[in-house]
């Protein structure tokens, strides 16, 4: 009965992975099929925009054109977190680690695929054109920022 409960338990896991990846790939596949790239197009003036960009690197722009060390990154990262994911019991910390995996699977078929990620969301903060990010993105730094309040809180079960 136990190994039954633990597949289905593995099993949504793996579903909601599948589901997270669909929607940012679908996310970028619509960008890349309706948008020019490098073109800006604002949904809320001095805000928002959908600009489609191709990035070869990390976050906030960094290790261009180092796909291959990313994919590498993301690939042990993904592994790592999976093994953690398994092994905890915290609801809550395994919600962010679905969805720092998810993300890091999003960018790493990206990757491996085109050879670059695709960027679209484009956000203006206070003046600041904050660096063009993508759902896969979103995913990972929702799941970062809920894993540190939890470890800052104690990480009490949820």
């Amino acid at each position: 009965m136990i190994r039954v409960s633990l597949f289905m338990m593995y099993l949504r896991y793996l579903i909601v992975v599948i589901l997270l990846i669909c929607a940012d790939q679908f996310s970028k596949y619509q960008i890349v099929s309706k948008i020019p790239l490098g073109q800006r197009f604002f949904y809320v003036p001095d805000f928002f925009a959908l600009t489609y960009v191709k990035n070869t690197g990390a976050g906030f722009s960094i290790l261009q054109n180092a796909t291959g060390f990313l994919s590498l990154v993301s690939a042990v990262a993904v592994i790592v977190l999976a093994y953690f994911l398994l092994h905890e019991n915290n609801k809550l910390t395994r919600v962010c680690y679905l969805l720092i995996i998810s993300g890091a699977i999003g960018n790493l078929i990206d990757r491996i695929r085109l050879g670059y990620v695709v960027d679209f969301l484009d956000c203006y903060i206070f003046g600041y054109d904050f660096p063009v990010f993508n759902v896969a993105d979103s995913f990972i730094t929702v799941g970062c920022i809920l894993l540190i309040l939890l470890n800052l809180k104690g990480n009490k079960d949820a």
